[in-house]
C-alpha cells in the first residue's frame, strides 16, 4: 500500500473515531436530560421539594432514636427491672453519679445501654440541639389501659419546627395538619423521669391528663406531633412503653 492510501486510511479512522466519540455524547446528553425531566416529574407528581425530602429525612432521624429506647426498656424489664425503677438520667454532667443502680439507667451501659443523642440543631426552632425528656405524666387515649394506671412511659421533643411537625404528622397518617392540645400541658411534658441526686421521679398514681385536642386526632396514636394549647410549642412525642 502507498504512503499516500495509509495517510488516507488513517484520516478516514479518526473521522469514523471522532464521528463515533460525537455520537456517545450526544446519547449521554439525552440520557441526561431524560433523566432529569423523570426526577423533575416525579418531584413534582409527588409535591417533593428539596426541603421537603429533607424533613422527610429529618423526621426520621427523630422517630429512630426512641424506637431504641422502648427496645432497651422491654430489655431491661426482662432482666428483672420493674416499671417504676427505669430513669433516664443522662451521660454528662455526673447524672449517672446520681442513679441508686447502674442497671436502673437507660442511657447507662451496665443498663439499657442506649446511647443517648439529643436531636440536630436544624429541626429545632431556636437552632439548638434538642434534649429529649421522659416520663409518665401524660397518656394517650386508647393506647394501653384508660385511667388510672394509663399513663404511658413518653419521650418528649419540645421545641420543634413547624416543618419538620407537619411532615412527621403526614408520614404517621395523622394528617397535613399539627392538632394543637385542647390546653396547656408544658408543666407534664417538661417533667424529667430521673433521679437528680435529692428528689428522685415517681409514676403518678392518679388520673394523668390526655393528650388530646378535643377532636381525637391523637386517639391510638402511639406517636405524633402536637402544638402546645395556647400557640405554644411544637413537640413531638413517642410512648416508648404503654401502660
Amino acid at each position: 500500500m502507498s504512503k499516500l492510501r495509509i495517510i488516507k486510511a488513517a484520516k478516514s479512522v479518526r473521522k469514523r473515531q471522532n464521528g463515533n466519540v460525537l455520537f456517545l455524547i450526544l446519547i449521554a446528553v439525552a440520557l441526561f436530560a431524560a433523566l432529569s425531566y423523570a426526577v423533575t416529574s416525579s418531584t413534582r407528581s409527588t409535591g417533593g421539594t428539596a426541603s421537603n425530602e429533607t424533613n422527610l429525612i429529618s423526621s426520621a432521624q427523630i422517630t429512630q432514636f426512641p424506637a431504641s429506647v422502648s427496645t432497651a426498656i422491654i430489655r431491661m424489664i426482662i432482666y428483672g427491672i420493674t416499671i417504676d425503677e427505669i430513669r433516664f438520667n443522662r451521660p454528662g454532667d455526673d447524672e449517672f453519679d446520681n442513679l441508686d443502680s447502674t442497671a436502673v439507667g437507660v442511657f447507662h451501659p451496665a443498663g439499657g445501654g442506649v446511647s443517648y443523642g439529643p436531636a440536630p440543631e436544624d429541626v429545632m426552632t431556636d437552632g439548638q440541639m434538642g434534649d429529649w425528656v421522659f416520663n409518665a405524666e401524660l397518656e394517650v387515649p386508647d393506647i394501653g389501659l384508660s385511667g388510672v394506671g394509663g399513663n404511658d412511659i413518653t419521650a418528649y421533643l419540645i421545641g420543634l419546627r413547624k416543618s419538620i411537625c407537619l411532615k412527621i404528622n403526614e408520614e404517621y397518617g395523622i394528617g397535613a395538619t399539627i392538632p394543637e392540645l385542647s390546653s396547656s400541658h408544658s408543666s407534664e411534658y417538661e417533667m424529667r423521669m430521673f433521679d437528680d441526686g435529692s428528689t428522685d421521679y415517681e409514676i403518678p398514681e392518679d388520673d394523668v391528663p390526655d393528650i388530646d385536642d378535643g377532636s381525637g386526632s391523637f386517639n391510638g396514636q402511639p406517636f405524633g406531633c402536637f402544638q402546645n394549647g395556647s400557640g405554644g410549642d411544637y413537640v413531638y412525642y413517642h410512648v416508648v412503653l404503654e401502660r
